[in-house]
C-alpha cells in the first residue's frame, strides 16, 4: 500500500517555499489575513517564529514571608479542592470535613514552600516569569501556490518586507 503524496503532520508543507520574512506576528499574521481575504488557499501556508529567545521579567524579591504567605494561599486552595471532592461522597459534616482539609491543605503548603525555599540557600531570592519568544516570523507556503501568493502579496503596501532595509 502507498501512502498519499502529502504532509504527514499539519505542521508541514510539502515543499515549502519562503513568502515573507517579519520582525513582529502581528505582521506575519496580517500578511496570511490578506491572503484569506483574497481567496487564497491558505492552508498551505505556514508561520514559522525563528531565532528563539527566552524572557525572563523579574516580578519581586522573595522574603521568608512571601514565601510562607504563597505557600499558605495554594495549600489552602488544594485543601478546598480535595474538601469537596471528598464532600461529594459524604452525607453528613460536609463543612467539616471542608474546613479540615482546608487546614491541612494550609498547613502542607506552608511546610512545603518554607522547606523549599530553605533548600535553595539564598540561590534565587526572585520571583519571576519566563517566556520563550522569536524574533523573527517568516510565512511560509506550498512551493505550487506561491506565485499566486506573491502576486496577492504585492498588492498589500507594506506587505513584504524591504530587502535592502
Amino acid at each position: 500500500m502507498s501512502q498519499p503524496p502529502g504532509p504527514t503532520s499539519p505542521l508541514k508543507l510539502q515543499f515549502p517555499q519562503s513568502l515573507a520574512i517579519y520582525d513582529d506576528y502581528a505582521s506575519a499574521q496580517k500578511t496570511v489575513d490578506f491572503l484569506a481575504d483574497h481567496k487564497f488557499p491558505v492552508e498551505q501556508c505556514l508561520i514559522v517564529g525563528t531565532d528563539l529567545k527566552r524572557i525572563e521579567r523579574i516580578t519581586g524579591r522573595l522574603t521568608t514571608g512571601r514565601v510562607a504567605a504563597g505557600g499558605l494561599a495554594s495549600g489552602m486552595w488544594l485543601g478546598l479542592f480535595i474538601g469537596l471532592i471528598f464532600a461529594l461522597f459524604t452525607e453528613e459534616g460536609a463543612v467539616t470535613l471542608i474546613l479540615s482539609t482546608l487546614l491541612f491543605g494550609a498547613l502542607f503548603g506552608l511546610i512545603w514552600a518554607l522547606v523549599g525555599y530553605a533548600l535553595t540557600r539564598g540561590q534565587r531570592d526572585f520571583s519571576s516569569v519566563t517566556q520563550v519568544v522569536a524574533t523573527r516570523y517568516e510565512v511560509l507556503v506550498e512551493h505550487k501556490v506561491a506565485a499566486q501568493a506573491r502576486e496577492l502579496l504585492a498588492k498589500l503596501p507594506g506587505a513584504l518586507p524591504d530587502p535592502f532595509a
